[in-house]
């Protein structure tokens, strides 16, 4: 560990500090160049945008633009942070939206003390932008906050803890279902976590068709009878009855998705599940149980964490880069279920097929094909942009 914090230190620091850097798109190399790049000849796309809004998609860096905005409130596995000790998470996000989708990035990092003060931020300098990728913000204010920016503005509004989780996870569910012979229909489905990322999943998988889905958090089963529960969690309770704990509820379950913290199923708890389990733990760093420790348990599970170290990573990055290009592409207003659920299906479809070989040399491997410790593309897959931000293009 002393080894990667020099190294991730230093990578961060050197040659230049941060990751990121402004470059023109166009040359500015001698008198003419500097003469359309700035007065007089920038009056003229200024009149053309002046007279028609729209024209800044022609003129302008909008349509390829995304800003990645944050309050520092819930940065990765660290908590509240602070807006500047975000800075490093979002520039890694901005970078990974270059890398996989030639998306270019300004991110964003805003002391709010209240969520009425950050909205009121987002929403003043949004003109700038194609689209506003929301990160690191902690429930519940982060429901609050992307709803009512749903509302104000014209452009796609995404929270990718929430929505990016969610068309990830449910990629993955609909192959793992399939390799271990269960429907998302007629799954038992837990869910150990019910804050941003938890209730979106669930909601995701909802739409898409689960039936029988029971969220459990700190204080145990989300039903009708609980007084705490908030607008965006209340509407996944399930009615009032004898399962109270994490424990009644995973008896016989068919699926649990952690979403929590480290080491929070109790190992003793998959031996109740039903045959051919599916566990996705997805805590990180550290998941809610080590695959080692629950393949100890039972030889018939398939198992996804959000590390990359172990098989079945569940990451983002395989979501928010393509979807945003899908939209800027459709140039949509908003990125709606249909297009969640189209990237969803994408991802899934894509896992089954042949993988080529530059992601075999990516990933140092000989061989990899669909299967329990292959169930959702790698990163580095070339196919991901043409086939995930088409599907999403075509449902906007």
């Amino acid at each position: 560990m002393d080894d990667l914090k020099k190294r991730a230190l230093d990578y961060h620091q050197f040659p230049i500090p941060g990751k990121l850097s402004v470059e023109s798109s166009k040359p500015c190399v001698t008198q003419d160049d500097l003469s359309l790049a700035y007065t007089p000849g920038v009056a003229e796309p200024v009149r053309e945008i002046h007279a028609d809004a729209s024209n800044a998609y022609k003129y302008t860096n909008k349509g390829n633009l995304v800003a990645v905005i944050t309050d520092g409130t819930a940065v990765l596995g660290l908590g509240n942070m602070g807006a500047l000790a975000s800075k490093p998470v979002m520039e890694g996000k901005a970078v990974l939206f270059k890398r996989f989708a030639g998306i270019d990035v300004f991110d964003i990092e805003i002391n709010a003390k209240t969520p009425d003060e950050f909205i009121e931020t987002v929403v003043n300098i949004s003109p700038t932008f194609g689209g506003i990728n929301l990160e690191d913000i902690a429930a519940p204010h982060c429901f609050y906050i992307e709803n009512e920016l749903k509302k104000r503005l014209d452009i796609p509004v995404f929270h990718d803890d929430q929505h990016g989780t969610a068309v990830i996870v449910a990629a993955a569910m609909l192959n793992a279902l399939d390799l271990q012979g269960k429907t998302l229909s007629t799954a038992k489905i837990v869910f150990l976590g019910a804050g941003a990322a938890g209730c979106s999943c669930a909601k995701l998988l909802k739409n898409m068709g689960a039936n029988h889905i029971t969220m459990v958090d700190r204080t145990g089963v989300l039903d009708t009878n609980r007084p705490d529960l908030h607008d965006n969690n209340r509407e996944l309770a399930i009615a009032a009855c004898d399962i109270k704990t994490l424990a009644d509820a995973m008896l016989d379950a068919d699926v649990f998705i952690g979403v929590s913290a480290k080491n929070a199923l109790d190992a003793s708890l998959i031996k109740g599940m039903a045959k051919n389990p599916i566990i996705f733990a997805l805590a990180n760093p550290d998941p809610e149980v080590l695959p080692s420790v629950a393949h100890a348990i039972r030889d018939d599970i398939l198992m996804a964490t959000g590390r990359s170290d172990f098989p079945n990573q569940v990451n983002n990055a395989l979501c928010f880069p393509y979807l945003f290009r899908g939209a800027l592409d459709a140039k949509a207003k908003q990125i709606t279920e249909a297009m969640k659920i189209a990237a969803a299906h994408a991802l899934s479809e894509l896992a089954r097929e042949p993988v080529p070989a530059e992601v075999l040399a990516a990933y140092n491997l000989q061989a990899l094909e669909f299967g329990k410790t292959y169930i959702i593309p790698k990163p580095f897959d070339p196919r991901l942009l043409a086939r995930v931000s088409k599907a999403v293009a075509e449902a906007a």
